[in-house]
């Protein structure tokens, strides 16, 4: 219990700071970004540190990369089937699943190699 309480003050720290650096910025969009997912992965990667030691974060923080890399792609490939490919929604996301998966999995497959 004590271990969700401390990820919550972590994340919470964190959000507040990242929506003061998102404020600061022009466009505002860029406020959403700094909100969210960094204060996530720092309270993650805090307690991995404090628990588990810096050799398991470390493999946590490359996993988090792999991660980010998955929904770029995924992100853009929907984009552009949506956009300018004109695709509905459903084939649009399903497609951009696999190639989600793919960078997934290829990212881990490289971790381990």
């Amino acid at each position: 219990m004590e271990e969700y309480v401390l990820r919550f003050a972590i994340g919470g720290i964190a959000v507040s700071a990242f929506a003061v650096l998102g404020d600061m910025f022009r466009p505002k969009s860029f406020a959403g970004l700094f909100g969210a997912a960094p204060s996530v992965a720092l309270a993650t990667l805090a307690l991995a540190i404090a628990k588990q030691g810096p050799g398991y974060a470390a493999i946590e923080g490359r996993s988090m990369v792999i991660g980010g890399m998955a929904i770029c792609a995924y992100s853009i490939l929907v984009c552009r089937l949506m956009r300018r490919a004109q695709w509905r929604a459903l084939p649009a996301t399903t497609l951009a699943f696999v190639a989600w998966l793919v960078v997934a999995l290829g990212g881990k497959w490289l971790l381990l190699s």
